[in-house]
C-alpha cells in the first residue's frame, strides 16, 4: 500500500480510501486483511488481471497516436534472465532510453522468466530451450554452451576423455528455464553415437554467476553459456573440455508478446539490441586474443 502511494504520489490513507471506495462501488472485497498482511481475493486477482490488460490497451493507443507524430513513446516492459539481463540488457536499456526519452522502461530480471504472465511484458529475452513454440521469437545472437572446469580441479581429478567419464567427476548444475538440467547431451563432432549423461550434481543453483564462481574456485565441472565464461576461457581461468563433442546451442532470442509486439517502442528496442550484439560483445574481435587454452591429457578418470 505504501509503495502504491509513492507511485501515485499520494498519501497512504488516500490509497486506502480509494480502495474502500472501489470495493463499495463493486460490492465485493478485493483484499483479505488478516493481521499485518494484505492478500488479493479471487475477485481482486480477476480485477487486477483485467486492469493490466486495459492499461496495456491504453499504452497501445498512446503508441498508435505517437506513431502519427513520428515519435516513439509509451511504457516498454522487458523481462530477461538474471545474469544476462544485468550484464547486457540493462546497459542496452540505458542507451536506448537516452535515444528515446519519451519511452519509460520496466526491466524485470528472473531465473524463470517464462513463468511470468504474458500481460506483464512486451519483450522477453530468452536463452536456451524453447518449450512454447507458439511464441514469436526474434534471433539476437549466437550462444553456444561450453563444458569447462578450472585448471586446479583438472589437476586433482584428471581430464575427461569421453562424456561418460563425467559420471566420475564433481559436476555442478544450473537450474533454469525448467530444463532437465541433470541430463547433459553431447553430439560427436564427426560420425559417432550421441552421448546422454545423467549427472548427479554435487552443487546446484538457480544463479548462473554462482555456478560459474564455483567452477572458478575449482569445485567441479560446469556447462555454461559462452557469454558468461568467454573471458575466463581466454584468460585460462577455465579450460574447455571435450571439444570434439558438441552441446546443444542456447542462442539468445527475444520473444515478442503477440498483443504488444508491434509497438514502435518494441520494434526500435529490438533493432537496438540486434545492433548492440552484432558482433556478440562476449566474443573476441577479429585478430583478438588468440585461441583458448586446451585441456592437456586424455586420461580416463577412474570412479572414486
Amino acid at each position: 500500500m505504501a509503495d502504491a502511494a509513492r507511485k501515485l504520489d499520494v498519501t497512504p490513507p488516500a490509497v486506502t480510501q480509494r480502495l474502500k471506495q472501489l470495493e463499495s462501488r463493486l460490492s465485493i472485497r478485493l483484499l483479505d486483511r488478516s493481521g499485518r498482511r494484505l492478500v488479493l481475493t479471487d475477485e481482486g486477482e480477476l480485477l487486477a488481471a483485467h486492469a493490466r490488460r486495459i492499461c496495456g490497451d491504453i499504452d497501445d493507443l498512446a503508441d498508435l497516436l505517437s506513431s502519427r507524430r513520428s515519435t516513439v513513446a509509451g511504457d516498454l516492459r522487458v523481462i530477461a534472465p538474471l545474469g544476462f539481463g544485468q550484464r547486457y540488457i540493462a546497459p542496452a536499456i540505458a542507451g536506448f532510453r537516452s535515444m528515446y526519452p519519451e519511452v519509460t522502461v520496466s526491466l524485470t530480471l528472473s531465473d524463470r522468466p517464462t513463468r511470468i504472465a504474458d500481460d506483464m511484458w512486451e519483450l522477453m529475452i530468452h536463452i536456451g530451450e524453447m518449450r512454447d513454440s507458439s511464441l514469436v521469437s526474434k534471433y539476437l545472437a549466437p550462444n553456444r554452451r561450453v563444458l569447462c572446469a578450472a585448471p586446479q580441479y583438472l589437476t586433482r581429478h584428471g581430464v575427461p576423455a569421453h562424456p561418460d567419464d563425467l559420471r566420475a567427476h564433481d559436476c555442478i548444475a544450473l537450474r533454469e528455464n525448467d530444463e532437465d538440467v541433470t541430463m547433459w547431451r553431447f553430439t560427436p563432432g564427426e560420425r559417432g553415437t550421441a552421448a546422454n549423461v545423467r549427472i548427479e550434481p554435487v552443487l546446484s543453483s538457480n544463479d548462473g554467476g554462482t555456478v560459474r564462481d564455483w567452477a572458478l574456485a575449482g569445485l567441479g565441472v560446469i556447462v555454461r553459456s559462452e557469454w558468461d565464461v568467454a573471458e575466463h576461457l581466454r584468460a585460462g581461468a577455465l579450460v574447455p573440455l571435450l571439444e570434439d563433442w558438441k552441446l546443444p546451442d542456447a542462442d539468445i532470442v527475444a520473444l515478442v508478446n503477440s498483443r504488444h509486439g508491434r509497438s514502435a517502442r518494441a520494434t526500435r528496442f529490438l533493432d537496438y539490441l540486434r545492433e548492440s550484439m552484432s558482433p556478440p560483445p562476449w566474443l573476441p574481435s577479429a585478430g583478438g586474443e588468440g585461441k583458448r587454452p586446451r585441456a592437456e591429457g586424455t586420461q580416463r578418470t577412474a570412479a572414486r
